[in-house]
């Protein structure tokens, strides 16, 4: 039998606890649509998904290889990062207002 990466997901202890979405919540499916690829789906599901693994690429990247100008680029990336989170994450929540 074929498992599926749903099986092994974390399920949302914000979401558990209070009913509500967290930051993080739609990250694992989303990682899950690009393995399948779905990857429009995943942009819908976490829109943060791309710029986050361009990020992990290149922190991991820059551990082994030290890259010029890594830790403006990091900083960079990290800040649209939050900005593209917190967005979605209000535009997400709207319905709770």
């Amino acid at each position: 039998m074929f498992l599926q990466l749903e099986d092994y997901m974390l399920p949302c202890l914000n979401k558990q606890l209070f009913g509500v979405d967290c930051l993080g919540c739609g990250i694992q499916r989303a990682l899950s649509l690009i393995f399948q690829g779905e990857l429009v789906a995943a942009f819908k599901m976490y829109p943060a998904i791309y710029t986050l693994l361009i990020l992990a690429i290149l922190v991991g990247f820059n551990f082994f290889y030290k890259v010029k100008y890594a830790q403006k680029i990091i900083s960079i990336l990290a800040v649209v990062n939050i900005i593209i989170i917190v967005t979605s994450y209000v535009i997400k929540m709207n319905h709770l207002i």
